[in-house]
């Protein structure tokens, strides 16, 4: 995994989140997680990253591209940047999925918080948090009741308050920005 400084701060309005679920600048496959506590730096090491440079986000997206090119996209996007936003630092895995392992959640989650949520159009999307290395809970963004984790129901009433309601079996519109819903407080 290779370690990029994306500089700047993310906004937390819901509105702008709606590119989530379509095929904006992350594409169809990604991974966002938000990790408590942690600096950049930190939050790199965990990723396993080695090394670093700051760049933008078009020049990030520019070296995934190539890096997917070359490996047919079976290693994800090669590549993690980290910006800090209000106490949580902010990793993005353009192509990528990492944020969303268990051993990389273990990782990140050691003596902190994290919330993680990837979207992969080709196999299974997920929504977790873990806290000091367990997953407290998780589900499917597109199908909540889909849940997961030590205290599986933890997030229930947030969920329904953010449009994701675990008791339908049914296909959630907008699973993505809702699921990132949390944010805003």
């Amino acid at each position: 995994m290779a370690a990029v400084d994306l500089g700047g701060v993310m906004t937390d309005l819901l509105t702008e989140l709606a590119w989530l679920d379509t095929h904006g600048p992350l594409q169809d496959i990604f991974c966002v997680s938000f990790v408590h506590g942690l600096d950049p730096p930190e939050v790199l090491r965990r990723f396993g990253a080695v090394g670093g440079e700051e760049m933008t986000f078009g020049e990030l997206n520019s070296l995934v591209a190539e890096y997917v090119a070359q490996t047919q996209g079976g290693n994800g996007g090669g590549y993690v940047g980290v910006v800090s936003s209000g106490g949580w630092s902010v990793a993005v895995e353009p192509w990528g999925w990492q944020g969303n392992l268990p051993e990389v959640i273990a990782r990140l989650s050691k003596e902190s918080e994290v919330v993680a949520v990837n979207r992969h159009d080709y196999a299974e999307s997920h929504f977790v948090h873990a806290v000091d290395g367990t997953v407290v809970a998780g589900f499917t963004p597109q199908l909540p009741s889909q849940q997961y984790g030590s205290e599986s129901q933890r997030l229930t009433a947030l969920m329904r308050e953010a449009g994701l309601d675990p008791g339908r079996d049914e296909r959630v519109s907008n699973p993505f920005a809702a699921a990132l819903r949390w944010r805003r407080r």
